[in-house]
């Protein structure tokens, strides 16, 4: 750890949202200005700093220190109080303003300013207003360092302190100190540890009631956030005796406690009645209201008269070259048939096909329909090969973004006579419990997915258990049609969904034209060589593909060699060298590179996942405009968090999607993550060309690797009991 003193001369990069800087330095000892990074919320142009950091060797950037804590020295000078003030970090002085301040009040010009700002209104150009707006801007400057001492002080790293602030504000130490475990509930994930690193400095007991509940509260979100829809108690208390230090009669104590407080529900676990369930208040609302409003729908008579499928093929269908097989034919009937039904199948089996002809029989028929799906990029798919508009279903159900909550509920439910939704897989068990409640008791819902593919992000596996469940009517599709029967990609596809291994020899580069190749590298750093080369040249020259554009590389992981963050790196080097920049905490930006956007941003109507390129970036501002489908959205420099480089993705991120080309990293270093259904879901991802690149090894475990993440859920249970 080493300490230096200097002068803040400039911000070369500033993140609003969690301030983390890139500024540099000046220091006596040192005859360029020094870099320094790290979370320095506060820090401004003009000030005297302390800072305590590491010295680090940045491989693009070089030598750099890595800002552990740092404090603002505040000048004591008159010379040092204007330059303070002039560097614009109290709003309401500029340079004019900042020496008529220090000239009338001296030394005394901060204490002025916190203390007793009105009489500010004696200096030239400021008013009450004026006075009043720079008094606040030094309060909110000074909360900032304070909180910054504090974290310090209670060895919590300063990088939490922005969301701190967000939430509580210019009374953020108060709160904290009146009432630590505030935080866990409202900075979920890391406000727990905050808390308890503060209540240890505060001499809080192991078994005190707020540290406990808490401690379960953290344990039970944590299981949310891995796909969960509760938590079994026995782990709970193990948890919590194992991780945290808290005995077992105390944890069972104040579980009783949460759940008497409408906190928790708990209840026999269905699939395992030995084991009791604890949910959090809101999962056990969404699973029971799930199964009542599905028995609802299902126990709605259905007045649809009968119909002939055969003149329906013939009549309707033929008008739009449409053919079925028997098989299909079967399918579309018993959709007319039914309240709600569930259709399934892999690729190539016909489900856009049965979605097309669905929605022309309903429509034929004069009724309402209404095409969602969970993403902005499944829902433009959607459209694309339907013909027809189709919504995600958070604008589909006039999702209120400043309220958090959906128009369309049971009480002003959609005016569809059928809702058919795509992509279903992807929809977890909040989303499905506000479509359910949305969906008119007069309405068919017909629901279609490949249960094969990742499961949701958030909790639950709900059409899986919709399926197991056996109270919905599910159809699978199993026939591989001619034209998908001779791509490679399917064929393949539909292997490693049976557990088959394909014949990955015969798939070699050099075997001529195809649409699935297999290229052997065992080396992460050959696999990344390998793909960078295929993006840049080879794939284009011999497929006539847009490296940026048409190619799509799709990974397991994040981190590591052949992860997204060092992947978008070395693309990015080869494929886009425009001198233009913006840097972000994680990223350089250049004109022309493929990103995706991060969050949903209902102001700019941009969403999670949604891809594009940016088209310029303000040299001075940092300014960055992203053109998506052919829209521009600007983002400001603090908001470029909310974008990443995506040249290479995740293949979470991919669903939904599909891609001309797709490139594939399989190592052994992604053991972890190596799954079936993963394979699968990226081979599913190709159009016309799936490119796997990486070790036979690492594919065989995949293959083999069936295992699927058992997400603890009663639904289908509670479904089975309904029947």
């Amino acid at each position: 750890m080493i300490t230096i003193n200097g002068y803040l001369e400039h911000i070369t990069y500033y993140n609003k949202e969690n301030h983390y800087t890139i500024a540099k330095i000046k220091t006596k000892d040192s005859a360029t200005p020094l870099t320094v990074v790290g979370y320095m919320a506060g820090a401004a142009p003009g000030q005297s700093l302390k800072i305590k950091g590491t010295w680090e060797t940045h491989r693009r950037y070089g030598l750099q220190i890595k800002v552990d804590s740092f404090e603002v020295i505040l000048p004591d000078t008159v010379d040092g109080i204007v330059k303070y003030l002039e560097s614009g970090i109290i709003k309401g002085i500029g340079k004019k303003t900042a020496s008529r301040i220090v000239n009338l009040f001296g030394a005394k010009t901060l204490e002025i300013i916190e203390k007793y700002p009105e009489e500010l209104t004696r200096v030239e150009g400021i008013g009450g207003a004026k006075a009043a707006l720079i008094n606040k801007s030094w309060k909110n400057h000074h909360t900032v360092r304070a909180l910054m001492s504090f974290l310090q002080e209670n060895g919590i790293k300063t990088s939490s302190s922005a969301k701190i602030l967000k939430v509580y504000g210019e009374d953020a130490i108060d709160i904290i100190k009146n009432d630590p475990f505030r935080l866990a509930a409202d900075i979920p994930g890391e406000g727990f540890f905050i808390a308890d690193a503060i209540t240890r400095n505060m001499g809080i007991e192991n078994d005190d009631s707020r540290r406990v509940k808490a401690c379960i509260s953290y344990i039970i979100s944590q299981h949310i956030e891995d796909g969960h829809v509760f938590a079994c108690r026995d782990q709970i208390i193990y948890k919590c005796s194992e991780n945290f230090n808290i005995d077992h009669d105390v944890s069972e104590t104040f579980l009783d406690e949460l759940a008497d407080e409408g906190e928790i529900v708990m209840e026999t676990n269905l699939a395992n009645p030995d084991l009791t369930a604890v949910y959090p208040k809101l999962m056990h609302i969404f699973e029971k209201g799930i199964t009542n409003r599905l028995f609802a729908l299902l126990s709605t008579p259905l007045p649809i008269p009968s119909i002939n499928t055969e003149r329906i093929s013939q009549e309707i269908l033929k008008k739009l070259a449409i053919k079925l097989s028997p098989a299909q034919l079967e399918v579309l009937e018993q959709a007319l048939f039914h309240r709600v039904v569930i259709i399934t199948g892999g690729p190539g089996t016909g489900k856009t096909t049965l979605i097309q002809s669905i929605t022309a029989i309903f429509e034929g028929l004069g009724k309402i329909v209404s095409l969602a799906a969970p993403t902005g990029r499944a829902a433009r798919r959607l459209s694309e090969v339907t013909g027809r508009d189709a919504k995600t279903i958070h604008r589909l159900l006039g999702y209120n973004f400043i309220d958090d909550c959906f128009e369309k509920n049971i009480d002003d439910p959609l005016e569809a006579d059928a809702v058919i939704i795509d992509e279903t897989s992807m929809v977890d068990i909040s989303l499905m419990f506000h479509l359910l409640k949305a969906i008119p008791s007069t309405s068919v819902l017909i629901l279609v997915g490949d249960i094969f593919q990742l499961p949701s992000v958030g909790p639950g596996n709900v059409l899986s258990d919709m399926i197991r469940s056996e109270l919905i009517p599910a159809y699978y599709l199993k026939e591989i049609f001619r034209q998908a029967e001779e791509s490679p990609i399917i064929l393949n596809a539909h292997k490693v969904r049976n557990g088959e291994l394909p014949d990955l020899d015969s798939a070699s580069w050099n075997n001529g034209h195809s649409e699935f190749y297999f290229i052997e590298q065992d080396k992460p750093e050959g696999i990344v060589k390998t793909i960078v080369n295929l993006s840049k040249k080879d794939v284009p020259e011999k497929f006539g593909l847009d490296p940026a554009n048409d190619i799509q590389i799709l990974t397991p992981m994040h981190k590591g060699d052949a992860g997204t963050i060092n992947l978008n790196r070395e693309l990015q080097k080869a494929l886009n060298r425009n001198p233009v920049v913006a840097e972000s905490m994680s990223n350089i930006f250049r004109v022309g590179d493929k990103v995706m956007h991060l969050k949903n941003n209902y102001h700019k109507e941009v969403f999670n996942g949604d891809i594009g390129t940016i088209s310029t970036i303000n040299p001075e501002s940092k300014r960055i405009s992203v053109i998506y489908y052919g829209r521009t959205v600007n983002y400001d420099s603090e908001e470029t968090g909310e974008i990443t480089l995506a040249y290479a993705i995740s293949v979470h991120k991919s669903q939904g999607s599909e891609y001309p080309a797709v490139i594939v990293p399989l190592t052994t270093h992604h053991y972890i993550l190596l799954q079936r259904n993963l394979l699968y879901t990226a081979m599913t991802r190709g159009k016309k060309l799936v490119i796997l690149v990486g070790s036979k090894k690492a594919f065989k475990i995949a293959l083999n690797n069936d295992r699927r993440t058992l997400r603890l859920s009663n639904l289908a249970e509670r479904l089975m009991n309904m029947a």
